[in-house]
């Protein structure tokens, strides 16, 4: 009895699919339950497993667009398992070795000089291409070298290292593609421009270090600074809806909630999973869910419903290196806020030149529906909120009211 494999449908709106890579080969014997595809989405990666045990027949190749439902593969119900072979150490192939150092020592004559001849040809910057062998076997001899020097062979720098000129190409993933395809519908039909500032990190590193240790021990995660991004731009878009808010046609549409997508770079490409209701998770809840959502990302086990809907996008190009971006939005989202790395630099505190470490944020919006006091003051609100991160943690309240009870 054969059973036919069908494509799983990856979300509501994707028709069709790309078949990534067969995990297992045509002809294999697999089981129940086990992963024998990856299939790319334009919005995620996802298996395909076994329905049954049996011998796998594949019926697509690797790279080709397939609609949703279609049979991709069969099973025969039918065949038996393979019996288990036992492994034995295997000797090694003495004479094989021999076989091998004789061949390659048979044919290294062929193009190479003697070590005599080298030395020669680096004093006169000659080039083997550049003589024409004469000796046993191919073997460049002195006076090849000679005859090459005087028949003013062009005289090149030695190159220290192999260099190549090979070019490899690679067919796009759905994934890479739909990127590609909304990046530039972005630039394309957005009014998007980029502002930035500056935020001392010295308050939130000081209490990160001083609590990072009972943190993990209490609820077993590490603390890092996206948590405390995360909750500041929740606070800030209390303070400042229009960047919370999207287009649709002709209407704006305000959320009352904060869906914060935060960019992962994942073998596929960027992905962008979403933490729901930021805005009622404490710190530890935000790390879990950041640990979870971007592990799944990373092993492409992330699915379609937990990278849809976010109204906010945070990203962190500073894990690189970035010293300055213009992070592009991610539609339909108005708005994005690229983190970069930290780095001491000289400031003024209060008329006295410091060394801080300092970030440098920025905020790509659409200008079509947030204007620039709202740009410059949900970023400045973000500024205030790391740099005094006990008011952050008290809900945006002033700590002194908060332990006074006033």
């Amino acid at each position: 009895m054969a059973v036919q494999i069908k494509v799983p449908s990856p979300g509501e709106s994707i028709s069709e699919v790309q078949i990534a890579r067969w995990i297992k080969n045509d002809g294999d014997y697999v089981e129940k339950d086990e992963e024998i595809a990856e299939i790319d989405s334009d919005k995620a990666t996802l298996t395909i497993v076994a329905e049954a045990d049996g011998i796998l027949k594949t019926l697509v190749k690797e790279g080709e667009t397939i609609a949703v439902g279609s049979v991709v593969a069969s099973i025969d119900t039918s065949a038996k398992a393979p019996a288990k072979k036992e492994t034995k150490k295997e000797e090694p192939a003495k004479a094989e070795v021999v076989a091998v150092a004789a061949n390659a020592k048979d044919s290294y004559a062929n193009g190479h000089p003697s070590v005599a001849v080298k030395k020669l040809m680096d004093e006169n910057n000659i080039a083997p291409a550049q003589v024409v062998s004469s000796g046993k076997d191919g073997r460049i001899t002195k006076g090849d070298v000679v005859n090459a020097a005087k028949n003013g062979t062009p005289r090149l720098a030695m190159p220290t290292h192999e260099i190549t000129r090979d070019q490899k190409r690679e067919k796009m993933t759905m994934l890479r593609k739909k990127v590609s395809e909304r990046l530039v519908s972005v630039k394309r039909n957005t009014a998007m421009l980029t502002t930035f500032n500056e935020v001392d990190m010295s308050a939130v590193m000081n209490l990160r270090k001083q609590y990072k240790d009972a943190f993990k021990e209490k609820y077993g995660i590490g603390l890092g600074f996206m948590s405390f991004f995360t909750k500041a731009v929740t606070e800030a878009l209390q303070a400042f809806p229009a960047v919370n808010a999207q287009i649709d046609g002709d209407e704006i549409v305000y959320n009352n909630y904060c869906d914060i997508g935060i960019a992962v770079s994942a073998p596929k490409g960027l992905m962008v999973p979403v933490i729901r209701n930021a805005e009622a998770l404490t710190l530890a809840e935000i790390e879990a869910a950041i640990a979870t959502l971007a592990t799944k990302a990373r092993d492409g086990k992330i699915t379609v419903d937990e990278m849809n809907g976010g109204t906010f996008t945070i990203t962190n190009g500073g894990v690189f290196g970035s010293m300055m971006s213009t992070p592009i939005i991610n539609p339909p989202q108005s708005a994005i806020l690229g983190m970069h790395n930290i780095v001491e630099r000289a400031v003024v505190v209060n008329g006295k030149i410091e060394v801080r470490p300092v970030m440098y944020l920025a905020l790509s919006y659409d200008h079509r529906i947030i204007d620039g006091r709202e740009s410059v003051g949900f970023l400045v609100k973000v500024k205030q909120m790391i740099e005094d991160p006990l008011k952050l943690m008290t809900g945006g309240t002033d700590p002194m009211k908060v332990l006074l009870g006033v």
